[in-house]
Order: structure tokens, then sequence, then C-alpha cells
């Protein structure tokens, strides 16, 4: 049997929620193991010293420590739903727009969602550059239904997440904001089937036992 790819994953982190999408959209099967991140197992560490999920350890050792790494991963070797050809744009202008969310954006909602870990911090100031970010977006939606074209990409797979992450801090101030290309996107997201099929909760993965087979059976293809 050959070996299969090791995902060391949390079900809750959007790094690895994204990673988790990449993978099930490409068919890639690998063995997961979800980690409680305040007790991480050995086998974590040794692969990745950072300790921080999404890992994927392949077959021949190779280490990637990065979400947006293991997507292109996935999708180099299978990219059925052409999430690197956006309809509009390019991998770069993708990616570049990635890096906002994963910088300032995410830079706001921690401490919009987690204010007692960053005492000092301008709360309101962090909200504000937060949702002038997100209007960006929605009025990117305006004229097609994905972020770039008419066609899901790795640009909304890796945003989408955290995005979410954000909607649910307060679903009523959420539900209120001007933003109706960005609400419908996000609805679309949270009501697919890809998303629900990297959601399965798994017990954490303890040392010297298997983990489970990912995609879960029922993943779309």
């Amino acid at each position: 049997m050959t070996a299969l790819p090791i995902l060391y994953s949390f079900r809750r982190c959007p790094y690895a929620m994204r990673a988790r999408l990449a993978l099930a959209v490409s068919g890639q099967a690998c063995e997961l193991r979800e980690v409680v991140l305040r007790n991480k197992p050995q086998a974590l560490l040794q692969a990745s010293p950072k300790g921080t999920v999404p890992v994927l350890v392949l077959p021949s050792g190779q280490v990637l420590e990065q979400s947006l790494d293991i997507m292109h991963w996935a999708l180099a070797l299978h990219d059925p739903e052409r999430w690197l050809q956006p309809s509009r744009g390019t991998v770069a202008d993708m990616l570049a727009l990635v890096a906002q969310c994963d910088g300032p954006f995410k830079h706001a909602l921690d401490r919009c969602k987690y204010p007692s870990r960053y005492p000092g911090a301008d709360v309101e100031a962090e909200r504000t550059a937060a949702t002038a970010w997100l209007g960006q977006l929605n009025d990117g939606l305006a004229t097609t239904p994905y972020l770039f074209g008419h066609h899901a990409s790795l640009a909304d797979m890796a945003i989408a997440p955290f995005v979410r992450q954000y909607a649910g801090i307060d679903a009523e101030a959420w539900a209120a904001q001007p933003w109706p290309h960005l609400q419908a996107w996000l609805e679309q997201f949270q009501g697919s089937a890809l998303l629900a099929s990297v959601m399965d909760k798994f017990p954490p993965w303890e040392e010297g036992t298997a983990g489970v087979e990912f995609p879960p059976t029922h993943a779309p293809s």
C-alpha cells in the first residue's frame, strides 16, 4: 500500500480549513490527524517545530508548513474546478488579495475577535480597518459572483474561512452591514457541499494510532 501524505489539522482553524478545501477539491487522499493545539503531539513538533497547523508531511519526507503551499501542491496535482485559472485576473492578482487577508485583515480580525488577548489595542480602529477591507470585497463582488470571475478560485477559498470567522463574531452586526454581495458570497460558501465535507468532527489524534481517511468518501468530486 502506498503511503499517504499526513495532514496535521485543527477543524476550526481557517488556515487548516483552506488547506482541507484544496485537498478535498483535488481529490488528494491523505491521513488526517486532528490536533489539540493546547496539547500538540510530538510527531507534529518533530515535523514542524513551529507547531502550528496545517502541516502536510509528504511520503518523501518533505514538509509543507504553510496553508497556501499545501493548496498549491494539491491543485498542481489536480485542479478540476480551475481554482488556479480565474476567469478574471491572474494568479498573482489572487495571491496579492490573499496577502491582504493574511496580513492587515487577519491582524484586525484577531483583535476584534479576541480583544482580551491584545490589551491596549484600539478595537474600534481595528474594526474600522476590517470593515473597510470587507467593503472593498463587497464592491468587487458587485459584477461577478466570485472574487475573480464567474467561478470559485483559490482566492475565494483562501479568504472565505477568515470572512466566515469575522461574520461569526456578531451575526446581527454582520447581517446589518450594507454588503449584499459579500453576504451572498459567504452564504454560498457556508452552504456548499465542499465546505460541509471538510468540517467533519474527528477525535484528537493519539500518538501511535492511525489518523482518519481524508477527504471523506462523501466529499464532492
